[in-house]
């Protein structure tokens, strides 16, 4: 396996880097960028221009990752040299949220093959449910399958995201590549590193991911009692103070829920994936040192068993945009610790996003995830 990489700060005049990532001869291109060069048509023409014959695949960001850390309004082209991993690429129109399930099972079928090893997932960042996205393709997949990735970013404005394929650059599109090959190595770690504080609620209605009542009371109004002076600046505010989700026997289940979205006239919180309606949320916070913790754990777990690896290995790293706004200035640490653990034959590439999908930590089934840093490592056997 080859990797190659280059950093577009500026598409008038950065564009012309991309020629040198032919030198590796790439089979699949990892495009990672500002939202603003997607909306860009320069960007869409220049990646099928120099790679015709490619399969090239991405999504906007809040916050682009790269070996030199994190930077912003830039895009970050990622090119793989495969030689024996196979893969396929699927897209798939999602039209509304409430379609996300069918849309996932559309693109799994699309992949389905008796050798198909895992699968790496992109969706748009708004108009999504992800808890569903994924379970239409688990319904197809069945639950043993490793699903990784995430949903795409726009800087936390929550208006509009975009995907990239090889049929172009879309706000409605759902796209995955299906991995294949005996000599792939596809291993994956998510963790957070949140604290819960306060007491908790019980979930009095909700329907899918919008929360309407916590203990028979607005779920918007009890959220903003909590928040403070923060609430003047929902819904970005939301991103500091997640929800844990918790079983109807107040344990937890592993998950944390981030506010996408506020409905003033129904009182009402849209989260990013759905919510246990027998169960109970509660609170979290974190300080920097936590999540760059949590993501050391991430690290760790992904690099098990990891061993005869032959050449580069690709660290794929998906980390909620709620993460960064806490840790501001330091962000880098993160994946600085992250680096440090995969490794200097690991390159890394990835962004900062709206959910991330991977199986739990210490977890099988494949799920949707707010406030973790999610790690995909990629690599091929000797």
């Amino acid at each position: 396996m080859k990797i190659a990489q280059v950093t577009l700060k500026n598409l008038t005049t950065d564009l012309d880097q991309l020629p040198q990532l032919n030198e590796i001869k790439p089979h699949l291109i990892l495009v990672f960028g500002y939202t603003a060069h997607f909306a860009d048509a320069q960007l869409q023409a220049s990646l099928a221009t120099h790679f015709p014959d490619v399969q090239r695949v991405g999504c906007t960001t809040a916050g682009e990752i790269s070996p030199a850390g994190v930077v912003n309004q830039s895009t970050v082209v990622t090119a793989l040299h495969f030689d024996a991993v196979t893969f396929n690429v699927a897209a798939a129109e999602l039209t509304s949220m409430e379609k996300s399930f069918d849309a996932g099972a559309n693109l799994a079928r699309q992949l389905l093959a008796p050798d198909l090893k895992a699968v790496l997932l992109l969706g748009q960042g708004v108009n999504i449910n992800g808890s569903d996205l994924i379970a239409g393709m688990v319904s197809e997949l069945g639950d043993r399958m490793p699903i990784t990735g995430g949903l795409a970013g726009d800087d936390g404005a929550f208006t509009k995201t975009y995907t990239l394929s090889n049929a172009g650059i879309s706000t409605s599109q759902v796209v995955a590549v299906g991995f294949k090959g005996e000599r792939l190595m596809f291993s994956h770690g998510s963790f957070g590193g949140w604290k819960p504080f306060g007491p908790t609620r019980k979930v009095t209605r909700c329907v899918g991911n919008i929360l309407y009542e916590l203990d028979g009371e607005p779920a918007l109004a009890v959220y903003k009692r909590y928040l403070g002076e923060y609430a003047k600046d929902l819904p970005g505010a939301g991103l500091l103070f997640p929800f844990e989700m918790l079983s109807d026997a107040r344990e937890s289940l592993g998950q944390i829920r981030t506010i996408l979205g506020i409905d003033e006239a129904e009182g009402s919180l849209i989260l990013a994936g759905v919510i246990n309606p027998e169960g109970y949320l509660r609170l979290m916070h974190a300080h920097t040192n936590d999540l760059v913790d949590g993501a050391e754990v991430a690290a760790k777990a992904s690099m098990e068993g990891m061993t005869e690896i032959a050449g580069q290995g690709l660290g794929l790293l998906v980390s909620c945009v709620g993460r960064k706004l806490v840790m501001g200035g330091r962000v880098d640490e993160e994946v600085e610790a992250v680096q440090e653990i995969l490794g200097e034959q690991t390159v890394l590439c990835g962004f900062y996003s709206n959910g991330e999908i991977c199986p739990g930590y210490q977890l099988d089934a494949c799920s949707l995830h707010n406030q973790t840093m999610t790690i995909t490592y990629l690599a091929e056997k000797q």
